[in-house]
């Protein structure tokens, strides 16, 4: 999963989550993402970057075949859905 800061400013995305369609949520610790700059989310295990994050989690979460990613804001405001594939 990918995340783009479109922004001339830099985002502080803590208390921020990424949640999918079966509600499978990750929250964002002290993460800065810098203007226009894209961070990769990965659900297994790694050294987080200021390029790419790791949920740390032994399942995926993200499915290939269709799935939805809700990104929200510290207030629980809606900021971007992605969808994809087709629902079963």
């Amino acid at each position: 999963m990918e995340i783009t800061n479109t922004t001339r400013d830099g985002i502080n995305l803590r208390g921020w989550t990424l949640r999918d369609r079966d509600g499978n949520r990750y929250r964002f610790d002290n993460v800065r993402i810098a203007p226009r700059a894209t961070i990769r989310i990965h659900t297994g295990n790694g050294r987080d970057t200021r390029t790419d994050l790791f949920q740390d989690r032994r399942n995926y979460v993200w499915d290939n075949g269709s799935d939805t990613a809700t990104l929200r804001d510290d207030r629980g405001r809606t900021v971007d859905t992605e969808s994809w594939g087709r629902r079963r």
